[in-house]
């Protein structure tokens, strides 16, 4: 097993050594205190940069990342019926290009784990262990009420899921509900039955937009897409919902009674006009569990999650008209820890026994010369190329901002890209 020890970096403001054995981190401790024998480790002398755990990218689309500004300056269904189209001209070599260059992006932006929704996903896993992230990849169930089409997803998921066995323990296979108006009453049924016999998470996006709850309580007897969805016991604590910006009081009280995870993308919703009243405070003290992600490229353009806590933090305080909403502690912990709960993995944290996924931050520049905390100067101030280097899973995927094979991956992409255009 190799050994890497962090010296002098900064954990939790206090100055210290960290070693990774393996997959895991085996000690944490004050800087030249460790006791724990280190020889043939991989020494790196860490002086002005902290640790912090990697971000977990709760909500996304990678296989988008060529689609940035595709669909510019158009409401909600008219950019996804736009994305639809597109959609029918891609395969699997398009794919894999596609998301090892949004696991490119993600790495050096700091993201360790994505949970992903898209297609052709066995070349989305090749490219993910290529690059040596982790991520959560999903059959996506989108029948658009065909029954022709609800029986051959059936097959196609379960076939998937038999292949997922014998993949790398780094990639969580995930089943994906595309959205209550895209997929039909007997497949989310169907869907959450199979989840919950194998033990799988849910992924669905739920109440994107204005126009999804007014259809949806018009289709159902006044039901908003929550109480839908509760209605036929998907909602649980296994289930990921993605954006649920359009709530009411009573839909907070059923995610949050059903432990449901909710996953902010501010700005996809933002840009796309969907909504941008996201109730954190009602969702966290409900008991929901609160996460952000990106959403993907064809909407948010970028994979950066610095750049969405930011956004969130800012976009809360202002519709709140309260400066204190969304603090700084409260944006880590839906960044990296809520994000490995809602997945049960063990991470999201710098300990001895978690596994080691470890974002080191270069605090040498301006963005840091502040009497500010290091969060909130990270956060308000730093971009995301102060992510110095990266590990995940105990190895390094990028050391002082270099990512072995970064030239090939953008050609390669630039290539498939304008076979697409």
């Amino acid at each position: 097993m190799g050994k890497i020890l962090l010296k002098n970096i900064e954990v939790q403001g206090i100055r210290s050594d960290i070693l990774v054995e393996g997959q895991y981190i085996r000690n944490v401790a004050p800087a030249a205190e460790m006791t724990v024998i280190h020889e043939g480790a991989e020494v790196v002398d860490c002086t002005g940069k902290v640790a912090l755990p990697g971000f977990i990218n709760m909500h996304t689309h990678a296989g988008m990342s060529m689609m940035r500004g595709v669909g510019e300056d158009m409401a909600f269904h008219e950019w996804l019926a736009s994305i639809w189209e597109i959609e029918k001209d891609i395969d699997g070599e398009y794919i894999y290009h596609a998301t090892r260059m949004a696991c490119l992006e993600m790495i050096k932006t700091g993201t360790t784990l994505f949970n992903d929704q898209y297609w052709h996903t066995p070349m989305a896993y090749k490219a993910v262990t290529e690059m040596g992230i982790r991520a959560a990849l999903s059959y996506v169930i989108c029948d658009r009420n065909d029954p022709e089409t609800s029986e051959i997803q059936k097959v196609e998921c379960r076939k998937l899921y038999e292949e997922s066995k014998s993949w790398s323990d780094t990639v969580v296979f995930v089943v994906s509900v595309h959205a209550i108006y895209s997929v039909s009453e007997s497949m989310i049924l169907w869907a959450r039955d199979f989840a919950r016999e194998n033990g799988l998470k849910i992924h669905i996006h739920v109440s994107e937009t204005e126009k999804e709850v007014k259809d949806c309580m018009e289709q159902h007897g006044g039901m908003s897409p929550v109480e839908y969805l509760d209605s036929l016991g998907l909602l649980g604590p296994d289930v990921i919902a993605a954006h649920t910006i359009w709530l009411s009081d009573k839909d907070i009280e059923i995610l949050g009674k059903r432990g449901v995870t909710c996953v902010h993308n501010i700005n996809s919703n933002l840009k796309l006009a969907s909504g941008y009243r996201f109730r954190y405070n009602e969702l966290r003290d409900a008991g929901a569990n609160v996460c952000i992600g990106t959403d993907g490229c064809g909407s948010s353009n970028n994979l950066d999650m610095l750049e969405a806590m930011k956004t969130s933090a800012m976009v809360q305080k202002a519709w709140r008209n309260d400066p204190a909403a969304m603090p700084v502690k409260e944006l880590f912990q839906m960044s990296s820890a809520n994000g490995a709960k809602a997945l049960g993995l063990n991470l999201g944290e710098i300990r001895e026994g978690a596994l080691a996924d470890i974002i080191i931050i270069d605090t040498d520049n301006y963005h840091f010369m502040s009497p500010a905390s290091f969060e909130a100067n990270l956060i308000y101030s730093a971009h995301s190329d102060c992510v110095d280097s990266v590990i995940c899973n105990g190895r390094f995927v990028m050391k002082n901002r270099v990512v072995s094979a970064e030239r090939e991956i953008l050609d390669q992409a630039k290539k498939h890209l304008n076979n697409i255009l």
